[in-house]
């Protein structure tokens, strides 16, 4: 039962992950009432497979270490960043973990950076989009390292890029949802245009980050799990 429960949840999770923005999307766009409710509720369930398979694995408390402290620097840099608009290294650092530590424990690094951050920053309805939004840049590099698409840095460098960019997209999701009534397609384009600014400096500083970290991290935490023996994928 154990192992068929957990060859469930690795299917929920990439059908959670896609299965989520699209009825948000569609929300937004037939104008359903309380989208602020639904968005909360969806994406709520689209990490339910992820936290319900962490529970199912019982990792060891050394297992967990390298996630929580991975967590506790990125939620640090954003802090001390935040000054700056959009320029933090949580992009990066969540993109190392997923690549490292697997798509689990990417998941898992940028959800509850989300989390934390905000408890210094402010907890609000974006909440939610946010730990959805980075859980999925963790989860995603750990799947394509898996497939073996990270071999050359600047495949990772590329795709820092290109998730900033998605993970900006699925914010402005909650920006339409919560102040563009009633929806209309002009008013949408208008939010994604003027967070065009916002999302360049986003992925320039993923870029920059994962250009100074990415070497020097993933070989130091290579280190630390062959010392400690954890294994390849921790989660």
């Amino acid at each position: 039962m154990p192992d068929r429960l957990n060859r469930l949840l690795i299917w929920a999770e990439p059908v959670a992950l896609l299965g989520a923005p699209l009825l948000l999307v569609l929300a937004v766009i037939r104008q359903v009432e309380q989208t602020a409710l639904i968005s909360f509720l969806v994406l709520a369930l689209a990490m339910l497979p992820f936290f319900a398979r962490f529970e199912q694995r019982r990792p060891r408390p050394r297992d967990m270490v390298p996630i929580v402290v991975l967590s506790v620097i990125a939620m640090i840099g954003r802090t001390l960043l935040t000054v700056l608009p959009n320029i933090q290294p949580v992009t990066a650092i969540v993109i190392i973990s997923g690549i490292a530590l697997g798509p689990q424990a990417g998941f898992l690094t940028g959800s509850l950076t989300a989390l934390a951050s905000n408890l210094l920053l402010g907890q609000g309805p974006w909440t939610p989009w946010q730990m959805f939004a980075w859980g999925l840049a963790g989860w995603l590099a750990g799947r394509l390292r898996q497939a073996g698409l990270f071999r050359r840095p600047v495949a990772v460098y590329a795709y820092g890029v290109l998730i900033s960019f998605v993970y900006g997209a699925l914010l402005n999701v909650w920006v339409v949802a919560g102040f563009v009534r009633p929806f209309n397609w002009p008013a949408a384009l208008t939010v994604y245009l003027a967070s065009l600014p916002v999302d360049l400096l986003h992925a320039g500083s993923t870029l920059v980050f994962l250009l100074l970290f990415y070497h020097p991290w993933l070989k130091k935490i290579e280190r630390l799990k062959t010392k400690y023996g954890l294994s390849r994928d921790l989660l």
